[in-house]
C-alpha cells in the first residue's frame, strides 16, 4: 500500500509541475517548487502517520494550496492547520463559507472558501475555492478547484 501511496503522491506532485507552467517557474520558481513541495510532503506525513486515502489527498490539497502560496514561510504547525482547513472547506463547509486557521505561535492565519459547488456532466462533485493566507501583515490570494474522488478523496482538477 506504501509504494501505491508514493506513487499518488508522485502523480499529484507531477501534476502541480505540469499545471503550473514553465512560465510560471521562470518567472517565479519558488512558488512552484513550494507547491510541489508541500503537496509531496503532506502526503508523505499523512502516510507515514498511517492516515486514510482522504486524509492523504486532503494533505496533498493542503501542501499545495499552502507550498505554492507561501512556500518556506510557514511552519509546520501553519501547514497542518491550513491542510485541515482546506479538508473540511472542501468535505462540509456550505458555499461561501470560510474555514479559517489561526497560529497564534507564528502570528500566520488563513481561510480556505469553497466558492461555488457543482457537478459536472460525468457525475463528478467539485468544488471551486478560494484560499487567503496572512503572514507578517501581508496578505496572499489563490483560486482553485477540487473534485471528489471514486474513494470519496479530494483531487485539485485544473482543467
Amino acid at each position: 500500500m506504501r509504494g501505491t501511496v508514493l506513487k499518488g503522491v508522485a502523480l499529484v506532485a507531477l501534476v502541480a509541475i505540469l499545471t503550473t507552467g514553465c512560465a510560471t517557474m521562470e518567472a517565479n520558481p519558488k512558488t512552484t517548487i513550494g507547491a510541489v513541495g508541500g503537496g509531496t510532503v503532506g502526503g508523505l506525513i499523512a502516510a507515514a502517520a498511517g492516515g486514510s486515502p482522504a486524509v492523504i489527498a486532503a494533505s496533498v490539497v493542503g501542501g499545495i494550496l499552502v507550498g505554492g502560496l507561501v512556500g518556506n514561510l510557514l511552519d509546520e504547525r501553519d501547514k497542518k492547520m491550513a491542510a485541515e482547513a482546506a479538508q473540511k472547506a472542501l468535505e462540509s463547509a456550505p458555499t461561501g463559507k470560510p474555514v479559517a486557521w489561526n497560529n497564534p505561535d507564528s502570528g500566520h492565519a488563513g481561510t480556505v472558501t469553497p466558492v461555488k459547488t457543482y457537478q459536472t456532466a460525468s457525475g463528478k462533485h467539485c468544488r471551486e475555492y478560494e484560499t487567503n493566507v496572512t503572514i507578517d501583515g501581508k496578505q496572499e490570494k489563490a483560486f482553485g478547484k477540487a473534485c471528489r474522488q471514486p474513494d470519496g478523496s479530494w483531487q485539485i482538477d485544473n482543467s
